[in-house]
């Protein structure tokens, strides 16, 4: 069993930067692909970016590509997506979730364990 818990959302303005985290309990994080996701009201969870366990395998949604940056810490079991030049479009629940498959690298949604979400809102 997995726990994980997101920290970091927050308002901020257009153009600003956030960096969330995601910490996972357990002592085989290591051997988990982590991934980020998003929801903003009304519409459908959105693949945003996946780490595989190695680390060698990382992937970015077109929409966040070149702004936001995945990265993971296996000594501190916590996983990191930095955001920059927010826009409001980016404003949404935001999950961090676990595998120890591939099923996250798939952006359907699949994933053995979630975080409860973090809450970004970004202000025009």
């Amino acid at each position: 069993q997995v726990q994980l818990v997101e920290s970091g959302g927050g308002l901020v303005q257009a153009g600003g930067s956030l960096r969330l985290s995601c910490a996972a309990s357990g002592r085989t994080f290591s051997r988990y692909d982590m991934g980020w996701f998003r929801q903003a009201p009304g519409k459908e969870r959105e693949y945003v970016a996946v780490i595989g366990a190695s680390g060698g395998y990382i992937y970015y949604s077109e929409s966040v590509k070149g702004r936001f940056t995945i990265s993971r810490d296996d000594a501190k079991s916590t996983v990191y997506l930095e955001m920059n030049s927010l826009e409001p479009a980016d404003t949404a629940v935001y999950y961090c979730a676990a595998d120890d498959g591939e099923a996250i690298r798939s952006g359907d949604g699949v994933a053995k364990y979630w975080g409860q979400g973090t809450q970004v809102t970004v202000s025009s």
